[in-house]
This record gives structure tokens, sequence and C-alpha cells, in this order.
């Protein structure tokens, strides 16, 4: 049995245990002044923890409720038991279990990423299974996927995400808006590795977030990369697992992306929004 195999398993009965806590009713905490945590989250990285340990002995483990295990050994496993508390809290079905294998080299410094090798997401609400493993593709259910062709921002559709904390010193409201008004349109679903796992089967063509966590992004990283799409930071130099900056995309849409973000921190006026005209007219020169 493969990597993803003996983690989709447990992702799997991870996610029926949130299910069941879901369809019971939750009962949540407060970590910070708007940061839930839920009895599921605490139950679910326990689960999780306990079949990490017994079918890959030895490894590390980096979960996001606080367990910390093996953190020197070479492989190293991060655990986000219930990604997209908030939405499970209030009831709205989008939540996700995500596990993200890393490799780290002999002497690697501490603050130095190492090889992302494989990567699971599920989804217990919709019983879908994101997988993947380094050099050999990304699966969802067992079908290989793959991220959008969508040529430009005009015509793509994004998804973003808010922090739970410190959500009014954040900036992402502008790009947000400049975004929106320059594309189909920007999803903001609650669940960071579903909006990776949704840019590598190509229900959206990009995705972009501050300040995450490694916890929130190994295993979706790995799923984009592996369905042919990019994760860098917003101006184009490698992403880091630390996550201060994530840009995933179909590829194709990644220069036009990253030149819009260079403009606005910049501070430099965007161009203009065409027109209904202005739009058709372009179009129909790009397809002749």
């Amino acid at each position: 049995m493969s990597i993803s195999e003996k983690a989709g398993a447990i992702a799997r009965e991870a996610g029926a245990l949130l299910r069941r806590h879901y369809e019971a009713g939750v009962a949540t905490e407060y970590k910070g002044d708007v940061d839930l945590v839920t009895i599921a989250d605490r139950e679910s990285e326990r689960l999780i923890v306990d079949g990490l340990r017994s079918a890959f002995p030895g490894y590390g483990i980096f979960g996001e409720e606080g367990t910390r295990r093996g953190m020197d050994s070479e492989f190293r496993w991060y655990v986000d038991p219930l990604d997209g508390t908030t939405n499970f809290a209030h009831g709205f079905p989008v939540f996700c279990v995500s596990l993200g294998l890393e490799k780290r080299a002999a002497g690697l410094a501490t603050d130095a990423d190492g090889e992302l090798l494989a990567g699971v997401i599920y989804d217990p609400t919709r019983d879908e299974l994101f997988t993947a493993e380094k050099g050999a593709g990304a699966f969802l259910n067992g079908r290989r996927i793959r991220v959008s062709a969508t040529t430009s921002l005009a015509e793509s559709l994004l998804a973003t995400g808010f922090p739970s904390h410190k959500r009014h010193v954040n900036p992402n409201i502008h790009f947000y808006q400049q975004f929106t008004l320059r594309s189909h349109g920007v999803r903001r679903a609650g669940s960071a590795a579903l909006d990776l796992a949704y840019v590598a089967c190509g229900r959206v063509d990009a995705f972009w977030e501050f300040n995450l966590n490694p916890w929130d992004t190994a295993a979706g990283v790995l799923l984009v990369r592996e369905a042919g799409g990019t994760v860098t930071r917003f101006d184009d130099s490698a992403f880091r697992l630390d996550s201060c900056e994530v840009l995933a995309t179909n590829g194709i849409l990644k220069d036009e992306l990253v030149g819009f973000f260079r403009e606005m921190f910049a501070g430099r006026a965007m161009e203009p929004i065409p027109t209904p005209a202005e739009f058709a007219a372009r179009r129909a020169l790009e397809t002749r």
C-alpha cells in the first residue's frame, strides 16, 4: 500500500468522525478573540496521530492542535485535523482533513523547507479524497486531475481567504476587491486546503492568501504541483512552508497575477477595467 493510500485511509476515518460530530451538533471554544476550536478538532487530531504513529512509525508529527512528536525526524507529517473549523462550527458544509508529508534531510536548517513527498485532503461532506505523491500525479477519488486551461485573469474564477484573527490589520480586502472586479469572481469558502485542492482539479484557476500555516498548505501545495500548476509567493519567489504568502495558479495565469501583485504593492494605479464591449473586442482578437 502506498503512502497516500495509507494516509488516505486515516483521513477517511477522521472525516467520518467529523461527520458524526457535524450531524450531532457542535460545541465550540475560543482559542483567541474570534479563533474557534471544537471538540471535533481535538478528537480528530488524536485519531490521526494514533493512525500515523501506527502506519508510519518513527515519523514526526506537527499538528494544528498542539501535537509535536519526533520533530527531529527525517520525515514529518503536517496535520490539520479540521480545516474550516469556523464553517464546521456554524453548520456550513465546507471543511476537510489535511495531511502533508515532508522529507527533511540530515543537517537541514530548522527554518529551511524539506521536500514535500505526499499529500492527502479529505472532504467528508462530499466524500472527496484528493491524493498526491511526488512525481506520481494528483488524484481525486482515484481519478487523475489537472489544473485548468484558463488563459486570462478576466476569464478566471479565483479563491482566497481571510484570517480568523487580526482581520482588521490584514490587507487582503484590497486585493479581493481588485481581483473581483477583474475576473469572473472570487470565492471565499473558508478552507485553504480545499481551495488548493480546487486549484489542482481545475474548479478554480488560482488561489492566494496571506499568513497561513504549514498544516494548512503542505498537502495542497503538492496537489497543485502534481496537477501541473505552480505555487510561489506573490513576487514569484519560491514558496515556503512558513506560508507568509501563497499564490497557487494553473501556471498559465502566474505571470499575469504576479504582475498584478507587483503593481498593487507598489501603489501604482491599476489598468482601467474594460467595458463589456471592450472585453468582447479584445477576446475576439485573441481567438482569431
